[in-house]
């Protein structure tokens, strides 16, 4: 299986990682969905949120969400998502941090594609996320 392991810790031209960088990330492997369910091996998030599935494709934009688990401040280890609709095997997911402000209920996940209620969280600009194949 192909492990990735994103934790933004990108590295800026004079060769160094941002500080805030290093601190928020998902880790997550090429995974079977047969049990309706996709998980992160690690989530490493500043503040409590959503760990987010996004549908996407070769043009890595997030799509459609299929799945959403709350994540704590701090590491979160095996975070479970349950689907919410059926993917394939060769499918490509993309699993977010979200955050968990902007809404009108604390703890209920109201994001929808485009809106800013539990919007994606970003670093730099760049979205905290990685991408996996389903199996």
């Amino acid at each position: 299986m192909k492990r990735i392991l994103l934790t933004l810790a990108l590295v800026t031209a004079a060769g160094t990682a941002s500080a805030d960088m290093g601190k928020m990330g998902v880790e997550a492997m090429d995974q079977s969905v047969a049990n309706g369910i996709v998980s992160a091996a690690k989530v490493t998030a500043t503040d409590n949120g959503w760990l987010v599935v996004h549908r996407t494709d070769d043009t890595m934009k997030p799509g459609p969400v299929v799945a959403y688990a709350p994540i704590r401040s701090g590491e979160t280890m095996d975070v479970a998502a349950i689907l919410t609709e059926p993917v394939a095997s060769g499918d490509k997911l993309m699993l977010m941090i979200h955050g968990e402000d902007g809404g009108m209920k604390t703890g209920a996940f109201e994001y929808t594609l485009g809106a800013k209620e539990d919007g994606p969280v970003r670093v730099d600009g760049k979205l905290v996320m990685t991408v996996i194949t389903a199996q």
